[in-house]
């Protein structure tokens, strides 16, 4: 893998994970419409950390604030939606189905759901469920207002993540969003709530790189690259889309979905790719 293509799909990969237009469906789309080299399980991993080390910078005082609570400890940090003693434990029950899909069914979606059609068609319908979603969230609640079955739902559609194209913040919050929580909150229970999965994921793929021998050394500069710009882009993207959905509707990500799935879908069908 070149250094250039790294750099590149290490910028999508911080943009997309966070905005919910789908990372896995770019990251698939466009280095096979540009020819690229796939960079496999090494290029992987390293954009797993780079998101993971995005989350738990970003969020650090949040985790600490709702592990303590969540451990019983009076601990009253910045955000007082997140002083909740059941916080912690609905992230729990909503990594649960996320954890089950990705143990089951990863290696197949690698391989069986990496179609063109399938990632257009999946961006086009989740754009529209994100849009009535986003609608139907007119009660402004905090994540003092998190049930169980708001977790296991939000949870639930986590899983779908696993589809590319589907988008795991864009399921989750468009999900949270109808159970009425505010765009804010929506997309920090999102973002918490991935964290978990994504370490899980970054920890599996590592041991399997370690299995191989370990990162070869052409892969080495790829490999510290795409950590790094991953986690930084991550980093100014939460902070950029947290302050975006406080005055602004989801809208332009609807569009940017269906815009990117027809085109996705068509480039498939003249180019013949993917079919």
């Amino acid at each position: 893998m070149l250094l250039y293509q790294a750099i590149i799909l290490a910028v999508v990969q911080g943009l997309t994970e966070f905005f919910p237009v789908s990372s896995s469906a770019h990251l698939i789309v466009i280095p096979e419409f540009l020819h690229w080299e796939d960079g496999g399980l090494v290029f992987d991993v390293a954009l797993h950390v780079g998101t993971l080390a995005a989350i738990i910078i970003y969020f650090f005082k949040d985790w600490v604030q709702v592990v303590a609570n969540g451990l019983g400890f009076s601990y009253t940090g910045s955000r007082p939606d997140e002083n909740s003693r059941t916080l912690l434990w609905y992230l729990v029950i909503g990594t649960i189905p996320g954890a089950i899909a990705g143990w089951k069914l990863d290696r197949y979606a690698e391989h069986a759901l990496r179609s063109p059609y399938i990632i257009g068609t999946a961006a086009i319908l989740v754009a529209i469920y994100m849009a009535v979603g986003d609608r139907r969230g007119e009660e402004r609640k905090g994540l003092d207002k998190v049930t169980w079955s708001t977790a296991l739902t939000v949870g639930i559609a986590q899983a779908f993540a696993i589809i590319p194209g589907v988008s795991r913040s864009g399921s989750t919050i468009a999900t949270a969003r109808f159970f009425h929580l505010d765009r804010e909150a929506a997309a920090r229970f999102s973002f918490l709530l991935s964290a978990p999965l994504i370490g899980g994921a970054a920890l599996k793929k590592f041991y399997d790189v370690h299995k191989e021998g370990g990162v070869p050394p052409g892969m080495r500069l790829p490999y510290l690259l795409g950590m790094l710009v991953s986690a930084v882009v991550g980093i100014l993207v939460i902070a950029f889309f947290l302050k975006f959905v406080r005055r602004n509707s989801l809208s332009v990500f609807v569009w940017y979905r269906i815009i990117f799935g027809i085109i996705v879908i068509a480039l498939a069908f003249f180019l013949r790719i993917g079919g």
